[in-house]
């Protein structure tokens, strides 16, 4: 039913927007990227979040972190990641196939503005084998998403840092 949801999401709002349905999964970042044949960070990953009483989602670049430091700083208060099965019932998607679209609840939505690196970025779209390709612009514009800064880049794994 998600991917379902997702597609009536775009046959009203955006029907120029086509569902790309792949045979290899695309759970994960990495497995995305591989799979689309993009950067990582044109992964645009949905993130569920619960700030106080308040749940929100927060799309951000594929390859950065959250700032715990900024989030607080944005939102007011400390985000907790939800469970997998918080998320299910909230958004009516699987982990993996996590987006802002075809939502069950009515949760805000927030672009971190890291996805502005690219000129377009690839969410998941209901399911963990499909996505679409999007401009940053127009995903936040589609969903109604405020545009915030809570991101910081991954460190880079070194001799150094490795295990």
């Amino acid at each position: 039913m998600s991917l379902e949801s997702v597609q009536a999401f775009f046959t009203r709002h955006a029907p120029d927007i086509e569902i790309i349905e792949l045979d290899a999964s695309t759970a994960t970042v990495s497995l995305a990227a591989q799979a689309h044949g993009v950067e990582p960070g044109q992964i645009a990953k949905t993130l569920s979040l619960r700030v106080g009483d308040r749940s929100l989602l927060v799309v951000a670049s594929g390859d950065v972190r959250l700032d715990n430091k900024k989030l607080r700083q944005v939102f007011g208060g400390k985000a907790k990641m939800l469970d997998a099965e918080t998320v299910q019932a909230l958004t009516g998607h699987p982990v993996g196939g996590i987006c802002p679209f075809g939502l069950t609840t009515d949760l805000p939505v927030y672009c971190d503005v890291s996805l502005l690196a690219y000129d377009t970025v690839l969410p998941a779209a209901g399911s963990v084998n499909s996505a679409v390709q999007i401009t940053p612009r127009r995903l936040a514009e589609l969903v109604n998403a405020e545009w915030v800064d809570v991101a910081k880049s991954a460190e880079p794994i070194t001799e150094q840092t490795a295990g």
